[in-house]
């Protein structure tokens, strides 16, 4: 199984702005707000340079579901100015985890570990994801308030 066969498997288009590839594989119905009640989503990585989930933030807690392939670092940076990497992965008796919800606000980015070349994963929302909740990373603004992780965010970040 290559990253090929899984875009073409699933049909697996860009995703904006983040990066990666994805396909909406469920929405719930719509709130009265509009937003649906949840939504899901299947999701590659790569191990190109280009290839990774950039620093942004949601308005609702997020789960990633790790599926297939190498293992994928998360970078999570709290509104308490912390700053924590989890490990999406097969090995959970190694400290890697199958399942990981992000709290809402959090900023997340993430991309295949290094040695890797491929991950297959998903995400879960509830309410669902709405491009309108959507918040891209800034480098600096990023860098300034986590200065310790400076260099991890400049590598997870797009203009």
């Amino acid at each position: 199984m290559t990253p090929d066969d899984l875009v073409a498997h699933y049909g697996l288009e860009p995703i904006p702005r983040e990066g990666g590839r994805f396909r909406r594989t469920w929405a719930g119905p719509p709130l009265p707000d509009g937003r649906p009640a949840g939504t899901a989503i299947v999701a590659l990585l790569t191990a190109q340079p280009d290839d990774y989930s950039a620093l942004h933030r949601l308005p609702a807690d997020e789960v990633w579901h790790f599926y297939l392939g190498d293992p994928l670092e998360l970078l999570l940076l709290g509104a308490d100015a912390s700053v924590r990497t989890v490990v999406l992965g097969p090995d959970v008796l190694g400290g890697q985890r199958v399942q990981f919800t992000v709290p809402a606000g959090t900023w997340m980015g993430g991309r295949v570990a290094a040695g890797g070349s491929w991950t297959l994963f998903g995400c879960t929302m509830a309410p669902g994801f709405t491009y309108e909740g959507y918040e891209h990373g800034d480098a600096a603004a990023l860098t300034a308030r986590y200065p310790a992780a400076a260099a991890r965010i400049a590598g997870l970040c797009r203009s």
